[in-house]
């Protein structure tokens, strides 16, 4: 069920834990498990084949196989669209919804200007459905999350310019 791409970094005690963790998500109705133990930090998601464990200072990767192949790719460079200045960020982990309903348009599509307090996306959390709205007028120059995507706190959803 495991594999382990660092040889030395990823010994069997965090085999052993990313099982365990594994085996709570299968057990309840939870996607994600994250736990910090000192310096090694470990998350476990139902929604991509890899568990990251990090390690102080540098990061480690090791993989595990938890599920199908995920769903849908994460862009290329969302590192640097993260870092934009125009970057509005989730408040909560959730499910992000870019329309009010599956047969709706969407609240505001990339090229669209917005004002100041528009929304422009749901995020659900804990059965309730939360307004992202924009933080200041201009124009969506792009949309980085899909319709019903899993996304963490801090994560860009999209950039006004």
């Amino acid at each position: 069920m495991a594999t382990s791409k660092s040889s030395s970094k990823a010994g069997a005690g965090e085999t052993k834990l990313i099982r365990e963790l594994a085996g709570i998500l299968n057990d309840t109705d939870l996607t994600e498990i994250e736990m910090e133990k000192g310096d090694l930090k470990i998350r476990v998601s139902k929604h991509g084949t890899a568990v990251q464990t990090y390690a102080a200072p540098a990061p480690v990767q090791a993989a595990a196989v938890l599920t199908q192949a995920p769903e849908t790719p994460a862009p290329v460079n969302k590192a640097d669209t993260a870092a934009h200045p125009g970057a509005v960020k989730s408040p909560m982990v959730g499910t992000a919804y870019v329309r009010p309903s599956p047969d709706a348009d969407a609240f505001a599509k990339v090229g669209d200007n917005v004002k100041e307090g528009d929304t422009i996306m749901l995020i659900e959390a804990m059965k309730t459905f939360n307004p992202i709205t924009a933080p200041k007028s201009g124009k969506i120059s792009d949309l980085l999350v899909e319709d019903a995507q899993p996304v963490e706190f801090g994560e860009a959803l999209f950039i006004i310019t």
